[in-house]
């Protein structure tokens, strides 16, 4: 167990609320609504599926992808779904009656692998395809609006002020500005393909995961982008993280088991007296096996 696990478990203690499973193949997205009310997964049986949280009953079952989906997201101010998948296409639901798609995007010359929403624009979502092209999408007009090289793996906008686009692709994360696509900060230091990007809700740090190891970086105004922590894997490989949206100095690492049966994504949700989050985890020795499970997260 590393360090910064033994750490955390000092802190926090985790028990699980409730399961339930989530589809015959495997989940490797999820996301909570804004309002916690709603989680959307989605994986490789092409499809994407609302959740109530308060039940884990299934709202709705969106089909409309013809294979596997690679990212879900929902609009942090509007009750919009968005999904990405490698048919090459990201399509934008209405959360609050999905039963048919608002806005399908198409453009892309290979797999879509992320996309998200701007925290301040309603009008405009990004994404990446496998090729390294990231493109700007007009939700009102139906339109790509701006088409430019620079992210592969994973998209994020910066929270709140939404100046910045942290790009992942291959080992390199840049920090593009969302207006002029200038790159602002080139961020070096992973040997391996970085898999995940997560700021912490200030928007001053960045997080990002490859296998072997987890950097910290410092972008608050004056900083030059550097590496202000890193953590190197011990037997576990890294996967994906996520910054508590309250405990802003928790960050969480999902990884892969040495061994390695199980993966880990991990979400966060915050709710006034209490925080969800979610691990999706499928088994390869157990014919895709897949169960989300809710965990109750509390502070002592």
């Amino acid at each position: 167990m590393s360090a910064l696990w033994k750490w955390h478990l000092t802190l926090f203690t985790f028990m699980e609320v409730s399961s339930v499973r989530a589809s015959a193949g495997k989940v490797i997205c999820c996301h909570f609504s804004s309002d916690g009310k709603l989680l959307a997964s989605g994986g490789h049986d092409k499809k994407a599926v609302l959740w109530y949280t308060s039940t884990l009953k299934p709202k709705a079952t969106l089909e409309e992808h013809s294979m596997l989906i690679t990212d879900v997201r929902f609009s942090p101010s509007m009750a919009r779904l968005a999904t990405s998948s490698f048919d090459k296409t990201v399509r934008v639901w209405d959360a609050d009656n999905p039963g048919y798609t608002l806005r399908n995007f198409t453009g892309h010359s290979a797999g879509v692998m992320s996309l998200d929403f701007h925290p301040n624009n309603d009008d405009l979502i990004c994404s990446c395809d496998g090729d390294g092209e990231i493109r700007y999408w007009s939700i009102n007009t139906g339109s790509c609006s701006r088409a430019f090289k620079g992210g592969m793996a994973q998209v994020r906008f910066q929270p709140r002020l939404g100046r910045y686009l942290a790009a992942a692709a291959e080992n390199v994360v840049s920090i593009l500005d969302v207006e002029s696509q200038a790159c602002r900060h080139i961020l070096k230091g992973h040997t391996k393909p970085v898999h995940s990007v997560c700021w912490d809700p200030s928007g001053e740090l960045l997080a990002s995961v490859s296998e072997d190891s987890v950097r910290v970086w410092s972008l608050a105004s004056g900083s030059d982008g550097e590496c202000v922590h890193e953590l190197s894997c011990n037997g576990n490989k890294f996967h994906s993280c996520v910054f508590h949206p309250t405990y802003s100095s928790l960050l969480v690492i999902g990884c892969y088991q040495a061994s390695p049966a199980y993966a880990f994504i991990l979400y966060f949700q915050c709710f006034p007296s209490y925080v969800f989050f979610i691990v999706g985890c499928w088994c390869y020795r157990a014919s895709l096996l897949l169960t989300f499970i809710t965990w109750f997260l509390g502070c002592f």
